[in-house]
Protein backbone atom coordinates (compact mmCIF):
# COMPACT_ATOMS: atom_id res chain seq x y z
CA UNK A 1 0.00 0.00 0.00
CA UNK A 2 1.45 3.44 -1.16
CA UNK A 3 2.02 5.94 1.57
CA UNK A 4 1.15 9.80 0.98
CA UNK A 5 5.40 10.28 -0.26
CA UNK A 6 4.85 7.61 -2.70
CA UNK A 7 1.97 8.83 -4.11
CA UNK A 8 3.70 12.48 -4.23
CA UNK A 9 6.74 10.95 -5.75
CA UNK A 10 4.75 9.25 -8.24
CA UNK A 11 2.70 12.52 -9.00
CA UNK A 12 5.46 14.79 -9.21
CA UNK A 13 6.86 12.20 -11.65
CA UNK A 14 4.25 12.82 -14.39
CA UNK A 15 4.60 16.76 -14.08
CA UNK A 16 6.82 19.47 -14.63
CA UNK A 17 7.82 21.33 -12.23
CA UNK A 18 9.70 24.67 -12.12
CA UNK A 19 11.08 27.56 -9.46
CA UNK A 20 10.19 30.62 -8.13
CA UNK A 21 12.39 32.54 -10.70
CA UNK A 22 11.32 30.78 -13.62
CA UNK A 23 7.64 31.13 -12.84
CA UNK A 24 8.03 34.96 -12.23
CA UNK A 25 9.38 35.50 -15.91
CA UNK A 26 6.91 32.68 -17.23
CA UNK A 27 3.81 34.98 -15.73
CA UNK A 28 4.72 38.10 -17.30
CA UNK A 29 4.55 36.25 -20.20
CA UNK A 30 1.22 37.47 -22.44
CA UNK A 31 -1.92 34.32 -21.87
CA UNK A 32 -0.30 32.76 -19.13
CA UNK A 33 -2.50 31.85 -15.97
CA UNK A 34 -0.85 31.65 -12.43
CA UNK A 35 -3.53 29.65 -10.60
CA UNK A 36 -3.40 29.66 -6.93
CA UNK A 37 -4.85 26.50 -5.08
CA UNK A 38 -4.41 27.57 -1.56
CA UNK A 39 -7.53 28.20 0.41
CA UNK A 40 -9.20 31.50 1.25
CA UNK A 41 -7.75 32.25 4.32
CA UNK A 42 -4.19 31.56 3.32
CA UNK A 43 -5.05 33.96 -0.30
CA UNK A 44 -6.36 36.92 1.98
CA UNK A 45 -3.40 36.58 3.67
CA UNK A 46 -1.31 37.56 0.12
CA UNK A 47 -0.99 36.45 -3.68
CA UNK A 48 0.62 37.20 -6.38
CA UNK A 49 -0.98 39.76 -8.24
CA UNK A 50 -3.40 38.62 -11.10
CA UNK A 51 -3.75 35.23 -9.82
CA UNK A 52 -6.66 33.45 -10.14
CA UNK A 53 -7.70 31.76 -7.37
CA UNK A 54 -9.58 28.51 -6.75
CA UNK A 55 -9.21 26.34 -3.37
CA UNK A 56 -7.70 22.66 -4.29
CA UNK A 57 -10.68 21.17 -2.92
CA UNK A 58 -13.14 22.83 -5.39
CA UNK A 59 -10.65 22.57 -8.43
CA UNK A 60 -11.77 19.97 -10.60
CA UNK A 61 -15.45 21.24 -10.36
CA UNK A 62 -14.07 24.88 -11.03
CA UNK A 63 -11.72 25.20 -13.22
CA UNK A 64 -13.45 24.54 -16.67
CA UNK A 65 -15.22 27.71 -16.24
CA UNK A 66 -12.86 30.14 -14.85
CA UNK A 67 -9.77 28.82 -17.01
CA UNK A 68 -11.43 27.93 -20.29
CA UNK A 69 -8.35 28.05 -22.58
CA UNK A 70 -6.86 24.45 -22.15
CA UNK A 71 -3.94 25.47 -24.47
CA UNK A 72 -3.09 28.30 -21.85
CA UNK A 73 -0.01 28.24 -19.94
CA UNK A 74 -0.87 27.74 -16.39
CA UNK A 75 1.41 28.15 -13.54
CA UNK A 76 0.04 26.13 -10.20
CA UNK A 77 0.98 27.06 -6.76
CA UNK A 78 0.28 26.57 -3.68
CA UNK A 79 1.95 27.68 -0.11
CA UNK A 80 5.01 24.95 -0.44
CA UNK A 81 3.95 22.87 -3.56
CA UNK A 82 2.73 20.10 -2.66
CA UNK A 83 -0.92 20.71 -3.08
CA UNK A 84 0.09 22.69 -6.48
CA UNK A 85 2.09 19.30 -7.83
CA UNK A 86 -1.69 17.20 -7.05
CA UNK A 87 -3.28 20.33 -9.02
CA UNK A 88 -1.10 19.71 -12.01
CA UNK A 89 -1.87 16.31 -12.26
CA UNK A 90 -5.56 17.07 -11.93
CA UNK A 91 -5.22 19.71 -14.69
CA UNK A 92 -3.86 17.55 -17.05
CA UNK A 93 -6.43 14.61 -16.36
CA UNK A 94 -8.71 17.29 -17.52
CA UNK A 95 -7.14 17.96 -20.93
CA UNK A 96 -4.40 20.97 -19.58
CA UNK A 97 -1.39 20.84 -21.99
CA UNK A 98 0.64 23.51 -20.66
CA UNK A 99 0.12 23.06 -16.46
CA UNK A 100 3.77 23.33 -14.38
CA UNK A 101 3.89 23.49 -10.43
CA UNK A 102 6.04 25.82 -8.97
CA UNK A 103 8.25 24.34 -6.67
CA UNK A 104 8.66 26.18 -2.89
CA UNK A 105 5.09 27.29 -3.93
CA UNK A 106 4.06 31.04 -2.37
CA UNK A 107 5.96 30.69 0.57
CA UNK A 108 9.36 30.52 -0.93
CA UNK A 109 8.02 33.32 -3.09
CA UNK A 110 7.58 36.05 -0.66
CA UNK A 111 10.54 34.89 0.85
CA UNK A 112 12.49 36.21 -1.81
CA UNK A 113 11.08 38.94 -2.11
CA UNK A 114 8.86 38.55 -5.26
CA UNK A 115 5.98 40.94 -6.22
CA UNK A 116 3.03 39.36 -3.68
CA UNK A 117 0.19 42.20 -2.32
CA UNK A 118 -2.71 41.24 0.27
CA UNK A 119 -5.94 40.79 -2.05
CA UNK A 120 -9.10 43.12 -1.24
CA UNK A 121 -11.41 40.59 0.01
CA UNK A 122 -15.88 41.09 0.27
CA UNK A 123 -16.84 41.00 4.23
CA UNK A 124 -18.63 37.99 5.10
CA UNK A 125 -22.01 39.68 5.00
CA UNK A 126 -21.04 40.94 1.62
CA UNK A 127 -19.99 37.04 0.64
CA UNK A 128 -23.16 36.29 1.84
CA UNK A 129 -25.53 38.86 -0.18
CA UNK A 130 -23.21 38.44 -3.30
CA UNK A 131 -23.23 34.40 -2.93
CA UNK A 132 -24.80 34.05 -6.73
CA UNK A 133 -22.62 36.58 -8.43
CA UNK A 134 -19.76 34.82 -6.86
CA UNK A 135 -20.88 31.58 -8.51
CA UNK A 136 -20.39 33.16 -11.87
CA UNK A 137 -16.57 33.17 -13.36
CA UNK A 138 -17.64 36.05 -15.35
CA UNK A 139 -18.08 37.99 -11.89
CA UNK A 140 -16.69 36.20 -8.35
CA UNK A 141 -14.86 38.34 -6.43
CA UNK A 142 -12.89 40.49 -8.77
CA UNK A 143 -15.86 41.70 -10.62
CA UNK A 144 -17.95 42.12 -7.45
CA UNK A 145 -15.49 44.16 -6.20
CA UNK A 146 -15.69 46.16 -9.77
CA UNK A 147 -19.12 46.61 -8.91
CA UNK A 148 -18.53 48.04 -5.64
CA UNK A 149 -16.45 50.58 -6.90
CA UNK A 150 -18.39 51.47 -9.92
CA UNK A 151 -19.96 55.05 -10.17
CA UNK A 152 -23.14 54.69 -12.20
CA UNK A 153 -25.43 57.89 -13.02
CA UNK A 154 -29.19 57.27 -13.43
CA UNK A 155 -31.04 60.29 -15.28
CA UNK A 156 -34.91 60.18 -14.06
CA UNK A 157 -35.56 58.17 -11.00
CA UNK A 158 -38.94 57.50 -13.13
CA UNK A 159 -40.48 54.13 -15.17
CA UNK A 160 -37.15 53.11 -16.10
CA UNK A 161 -34.86 54.56 -13.35
CA UNK A 162 -36.92 53.35 -11.25
CA UNK A 163 -35.69 49.09 -12.12
CA UNK A 164 -32.60 49.99 -13.27
CA UNK A 165 -31.49 51.51 -10.24
CA UNK A 166 -32.84 48.88 -8.13
CA UNK A 167 -31.50 46.26 -9.75
CA UNK A 168 -28.12 47.69 -10.03
CA UNK A 169 -28.40 48.93 -6.42
CA UNK A 170 -28.90 44.80 -5.36
CA UNK A 171 -25.90 44.17 -8.07
CA UNK A 172 -23.73 46.32 -5.31
CA UNK A 173 -23.15 49.20 -7.30
CA UNK A 174 -21.07 51.42 -4.90
CA UNK A 175 -22.59 54.37 -6.09
CA UNK A 176 -25.80 55.39 -7.91
CA UNK A 177 -26.17 59.20 -8.43
CA UNK A 178 -29.96 60.37 -9.50
CA UNK A 179 -30.57 62.97 -10.98
CA UNK A 180 -34.83 64.40 -11.03
CA UNK A 181 -36.30 67.54 -10.06
CA UNK A 182 -39.73 65.83 -9.64
CA UNK A 183 -42.10 65.07 -6.83
CA UNK A 184 -43.85 62.52 -6.28
CA UNK A 185 -47.48 62.20 -7.81
CA UNK A 186 -49.83 59.45 -7.69
CA UNK A 187 -50.33 59.10 -11.02
CA UNK A 188 -46.31 57.81 -11.16
CA UNK A 189 -47.32 54.84 -9.16
CA UNK A 190 -48.42 52.29 -11.62
CA UNK A 191 -44.81 52.25 -13.04
CA UNK A 192 -42.09 54.16 -10.66
CA UNK A 193 -41.56 51.45 -8.24
CA UNK A 194 -39.11 53.13 -6.40
CA UNK A 195 -41.80 55.42 -4.91
CA UNK A 196 -44.44 54.24 -2.89
CA UNK A 197 -48.31 56.26 -1.37
CA UNK A 198 -46.62 57.09 2.02
CA UNK A 199 -43.90 59.49 -0.26
CA UNK A 200 -46.15 61.55 -2.24
CA UNK A 201 -44.91 64.96 -2.38
CA UNK A 202 -41.53 63.86 -1.77
CA UNK A 203 -38.60 64.98 -3.25
CA UNK A 204 -38.22 61.60 -6.30
CA UNK A 205 -34.62 61.66 -5.46
CA UNK A 206 -35.17 61.58 -1.71
CA UNK A 207 -38.01 58.64 -2.39
CA UNK A 208 -35.13 56.90 -4.13
CA UNK A 209 -32.32 57.30 -1.27
CA UNK A 210 -34.80 55.92 0.66
CA UNK A 211 -35.98 52.73 -1.22
CA UNK A 212 -32.32 52.04 -2.40
CA UNK A 213 -30.34 52.00 1.19
CA UNK A 214 -33.12 49.81 2.85
CA UNK A 215 -32.71 47.30 -0.25
CA UNK A 216 -28.50 47.55 -0.41
CA UNK A 217 -26.45 49.59 2.50
CA UNK A 218 -23.60 49.11 0.68
CA UNK A 219 -24.74 51.46 -1.77
CA UNK A 220 -23.62 54.73 -1.94
CA UNK A 221 -26.56 57.18 -2.96
CA UNK A 222 -25.89 60.38 -4.68
CA UNK A 223 -28.88 62.92 -5.13
CA UNK A 224 -29.18 65.46 -7.31
CA UNK A 225 -32.43 67.26 -6.79
CA UNK A 226 -32.26 69.57 -10.64
CA UNK A 227 -33.10 70.15 -13.53
CA UNK A 228 -30.19 68.81 -15.95
CA UNK A 229 -28.95 71.39 -18.59
CA UNK A 230 -26.28 72.73 -20.06
CA UNK A 231 -25.14 74.48 -17.17
CA UNK A 232 -24.55 71.75 -14.73
CA UNK A 233 -24.38 68.85 -17.18
CA UNK A 234 -20.50 67.98 -16.93
CA UNK A 235 -20.44 68.52 -13.77
CA UNK A 236 -22.76 66.41 -13.04
CA UNK A 237 -21.63 63.38 -15.58
CA UNK A 238 -18.00 63.67 -14.27
CA UNK A 239 -16.83 61.17 -12.38
CA UNK A 240 -19.17 58.54 -13.14
CA UNK A 241 -18.44 55.22 -15.37
CA UNK A 242 -21.48 54.99 -16.91
CA UNK A 243 -24.63 56.81 -17.66
CA UNK A 244 -28.28 55.05 -17.48
CA UNK A 245 -30.49 57.75 -19.39
CA UNK A 246 -34.04 57.31 -18.56
CA UNK A 247 -34.51 60.59 -19.79
CA UNK A 248 -38.11 61.72 -21.97
CA UNK A 249 -37.22 64.67 -23.97
CA UNK A 250 -35.05 64.99 -26.96
CA UNK A 251 -33.42 68.27 -25.75
CA UNK A 252 -31.46 66.81 -22.91
CA UNK A 253 -30.38 63.68 -24.42
CA UNK A 254 -28.83 65.59 -27.00
CA UNK A 255 -27.68 67.27 -24.35
CA UNK A 256 -26.28 64.61 -22.12
CA UNK A 257 -24.90 63.10 -25.70
CA UNK A 258 -22.62 66.28 -26.35
CA UNK A 259 -21.66 65.91 -22.57
CA UNK A 260 -20.73 62.08 -22.83
CA UNK A 261 -18.26 62.81 -25.95
CA UNK A 262 -17.10 65.26 -24.10
CA UNK A 263 -16.31 63.27 -21.13
CA UNK A 264 -15.91 59.95 -22.51
CA UNK A 265 -18.41 58.26 -20.53
CA UNK A 266 -20.70 55.75 -22.18
CA UNK A 267 -24.88 56.04 -21.94
CA UNK A 268 -26.58 53.55 -22.01
CA UNK A 269 -30.39 54.46 -23.23
CA UNK A 270 -33.43 53.27 -23.04
CA UNK A 271 -37.03 54.52 -24.35
CA UNK A 272 -40.64 53.70 -23.82
CA UNK A 273 -43.77 54.40 -25.83
CA UNK A 274 -47.24 53.14 -25.12
CA UNK A 275 -46.17 49.32 -25.50
CA UNK A 276 -43.03 49.33 -26.97
CA UNK A 277 -39.23 50.12 -25.57
CA UNK A 278 -35.91 50.12 -27.26
CA UNK A 279 -32.66 50.06 -25.39
CA UNK A 280 -29.35 50.53 -26.51
CA UNK A 281 -25.46 51.54 -25.67
CA UNK A 282 -23.56 54.76 -27.02
CA UNK A 283 -20.24 54.38 -26.48
CA UNK A 284 -17.75 57.42 -27.12
CA UNK A 285 -15.91 57.23 -30.76
CA UNK A 286 -16.29 53.54 -30.46
CA UNK A 287 -19.80 53.06 -31.81
CA UNK A 288 -22.33 55.58 -33.34
CA UNK A 289 -23.94 58.20 -30.61
CA UNK A 290 -27.40 59.33 -30.50
CA UNK A 291 -27.11 61.55 -33.21
CA UNK A 292 -25.99 58.65 -35.48
CA UNK A 293 -29.49 57.29 -34.28
CA UNK A 294 -31.55 60.35 -34.32
CA UNK A 295 -30.05 62.93 -36.46
CA UNK A 296 -32.92 64.94 -35.40
CA UNK A 297 -36.12 64.47 -33.36
CA UNK A 298 -39.17 63.72 -35.41
CA UNK A 299 -42.06 66.05 -35.28
CA UNK A 300 -44.09 66.45 -31.87
CA UNK A 301 -47.25 64.62 -33.97
CA UNK A 302 -45.08 61.86 -34.01
CA UNK A 303 -43.74 61.58 -30.41
CA UNK A 304 -45.65 62.30 -27.63
CA UNK A 305 -44.97 62.09 -23.92
CA UNK A 306 -46.04 59.20 -22.20
CA UNK A 307 -48.50 61.42 -20.50
CA UNK A 308 -50.00 61.68 -23.46
CA UNK A 309 -50.16 59.07 -25.13
CA UNK A 310 -50.34 56.86 -22.07
CA UNK A 311 -47.81 53.73 -21.29
CA UNK A 312 -48.24 49.98 -20.09
CA UNK A 313 -47.27 50.34 -16.84
CA UNK A 314 -44.90 47.19 -16.71
CA UNK A 315 -43.01 47.85 -19.90
CA UNK A 316 -40.63 50.13 -18.62
CA UNK A 317 -39.30 47.22 -15.58
CA UNK A 318 -38.59 45.21 -18.67
CA UNK A 319 -36.34 47.98 -20.78
CA UNK A 320 -35.14 49.53 -17.36
CA UNK A 321 -33.80 45.89 -16.76
CA UNK A 322 -32.01 45.68 -19.91
CA UNK A 323 -30.00 49.05 -18.98
CA UNK A 324 -28.92 47.71 -15.30
CA UNK A 325 -27.74 44.46 -17.56
CA UNK A 326 -26.18 46.88 -19.83
CA UNK A 327 -24.65 48.90 -17.42
CA UNK A 328 -23.44 46.02 -15.15
CA UNK A 329 -21.62 44.13 -18.71
CA UNK A 330 -19.68 47.73 -19.05
CA UNK A 331 -18.59 48.06 -15.48
CA UNK A 332 -17.23 44.25 -15.74
CA UNK A 333 -16.38 43.98 -19.27
CA UNK A 334 -17.83 40.93 -20.53
CA UNK A 335 -20.10 39.94 -23.07
CA UNK A 336 -21.22 41.93 -26.22
CA UNK A 337 -22.81 45.10 -25.09
CA UNK A 338 -25.57 47.23 -27.52
CA UNK A 339 -23.45 49.36 -29.18
CA UNK A 340 -24.37 49.43 -32.74
CA UNK A 341 -27.17 47.99 -32.00
CA UNK A 342 -30.78 49.14 -31.23
CA UNK A 343 -32.95 46.46 -29.30
CA UNK A 344 -36.26 47.29 -29.98
CA UNK A 345 -39.16 45.34 -28.18
CA UNK A 346 -42.94 44.98 -28.57
CA UNK A 347 -44.84 43.90 -25.59
CA UNK A 348 -48.01 43.46 -27.62
CA UNK A 349 -46.57 40.68 -30.08
CA UNK A 350 -44.24 39.39 -27.55
CA UNK A 351 -41.02 40.31 -29.45
CA UNK A 352 -37.62 41.34 -29.57
CA UNK A 353 -36.25 42.56 -32.27
CA UNK A 354 -32.35 43.67 -33.22
CA UNK A 355 -31.26 46.50 -35.60
CA UNK A 356 -27.89 47.57 -36.95
CA UNK A 357 -27.22 51.15 -36.16
CA UNK A 358 -24.02 52.23 -37.99
CA UNK A 359 -21.98 55.29 -36.94
CA UNK A 360 -22.00 58.61 -38.93
CA UNK A 361 -18.65 59.46 -40.45
CA UNK A 362 -19.78 62.48 -41.43
CA UNK A 363 -22.04 62.72 -37.69
CA UNK A 364 -22.00 66.61 -36.82
CA UNK A 365 -21.50 65.74 -33.20
CA UNK A 366 -18.91 62.13 -33.02
CA UNK A 367 -17.12 62.81 -36.10
CA UNK A 368 -15.14 65.55 -34.86
CA UNK A 369 -12.57 66.57 -32.10
CA UNK A 370 -14.56 66.29 -28.74
CA UNK A 371 -12.72 69.54 -27.81
CA UNK A 372 -14.92 71.36 -30.50
CA UNK A 373 -18.11 70.13 -29.11
CA UNK A 374 -20.18 73.53 -27.43
CA UNK A 375 -22.51 72.54 -24.21
CA UNK A 376 -25.43 75.05 -24.86
CA UNK A 377 -28.97 74.20 -24.19
CA UNK A 378 -31.28 72.77 -27.38
CA UNK A 379 -34.65 74.10 -28.65
CA UNK A 380 -37.11 71.97 -29.96
CA UNK A 381 -35.56 71.56 -33.14
CA UNK A 382 -32.40 70.53 -31.91
CA UNK A 383 -30.41 71.39 -34.48
CA UNK A 384 -26.33 71.08 -33.95
CA UNK A 385 -24.60 73.85 -32.46
CA UNK A 386 -22.17 75.83 -34.01
CA UNK A 387 -18.50 74.19 -33.29
CA UNK A 388 -15.75 76.05 -31.21
CA UNK A 389 -12.86 77.23 -32.88
CA UNK A 390 -10.11 74.46 -32.91
CA UNK A 391 -7.30 74.42 -30.23
CA UNK A 392 -4.61 76.56 -30.72
CA UNK A 393 -1.38 74.83 -32.28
Amino acid sequence: MPNFRDLLSATKAEIREVDTATADDQRRRPGTVVLDVREPDEYEQGAIPGAVHIPRGTLESSVENRIPDKAATVLVHCASGVRSAFAAKTLGDLGYTDVVSVTGGFNKWKDEGRDWSAPRKLTPDQRNRYQRHLLLPEVDVEGQLKLLDAKVLLLGAGGLGSPAALYLAAAGVGTLGIVDMDVVDESNLQRQILHNLDRLGERKVDSAKKTLTALNPDVNVVTHDVRLGADNVMGILGGYDVVVDGTDNFPVRYLVNDASLKLGIPVVHGSIFRFEGQATVFKPHDGPCYRCLLPEPPPAELAPSCAEAGVLGVLPGIIGSLQAIEAIKLILGVGDDLSGRLLAYDSMDQTFRTFKVRRDPECPACSIDPERLVIAEYDGLCMPHPLAPPPAG
